[in-house]
């Protein structure tokens, strides 16, 4: 008896060295409100989810570049947030017909950033869900890899010709625009082939 008791404690002991350790954080009355509010208004399910979610947002934009305030690196290239509204004003004065060009040369300078920083070899079709997922840590949209389409809900660069260039500059592929309006459907006419590029 006192043996199946021993077996039991040991074999609890072992069960809680291998579960997730607890930790405890003193959160400020305003940041406690705060989390509260986001709860109640239904735009997170719980505090354990927002911290798991706050922490994969961290790891995934690698905060732990930020040098001060306002300079952000994700290895050789410098991050900033931008409003929109400047993005598109840039663009609005940029004629139509280099749109393209424009955004595969984005693409491009995407594409080494990428490869340098994260190691991400972004022309391989086999990556690039992990390259579409870095799109989306990185506030472009939510992009969505099925069969030989591209689908980008809430795109950050709401034209069609740039956002294609610069996904053909990116992926090193050819694009056919399906829709011209959010959400785009984009159609790869030929992916290149991993082989070459590992």
């Amino acid at each position: 008896m006192q043996e199946d008791k021993e077996k039991k404690l040991e074999e609890l002991m072992k069960k809680s060295d291998e579960s997730a350790k607890r930790t405890t954080i003193i959160l400020e009355k305003e940041e406690r409100e705060y989390i509260d509010s986001l709860i109640r208004e239904g735009k997170e399910p719980g505090i354990k989810p927002l911290i798991s979610k706050m922490l994969d947002v961290y790891r995934s934009m690698m905060i732990y570049d930020w040098r001060f305030p306002g300079e952000y690196y994700c290895g050789i290239s410098r991050i900033a947030f931008i409003n929109l509204e400047l993005v598109n004003i840039l663009i609005k004065y940029i004629p139509e017909e280099k749109w393209r060009g424009i955004g595969r040369e984005m693409g491009e300078a995407t594409k080494v950033s990428m490869e340098t920083s994260l190691g991400i070899q972004t022309t391989n079709p086999e990556r690039w869900q992990e390259v579409l997922k870095r799109l989306r840590i990185q506030g472009f949209g939510d992009f969505y890899l099925k069969d030989k389409y591209i689908l980008i809900k809430t795109p950050y660069i709401d034209y069609t010709d740039m956002l294609a260039g610069f996904l053909e500059g990116l992926l090193s592929t050819e694009l056919d625009i399906k829709t011209s309006s959010p959400p785009f459907v984009f159609e790869i006419k030929e992916k290149p082939s991993s082989a070459t590029n590992e």
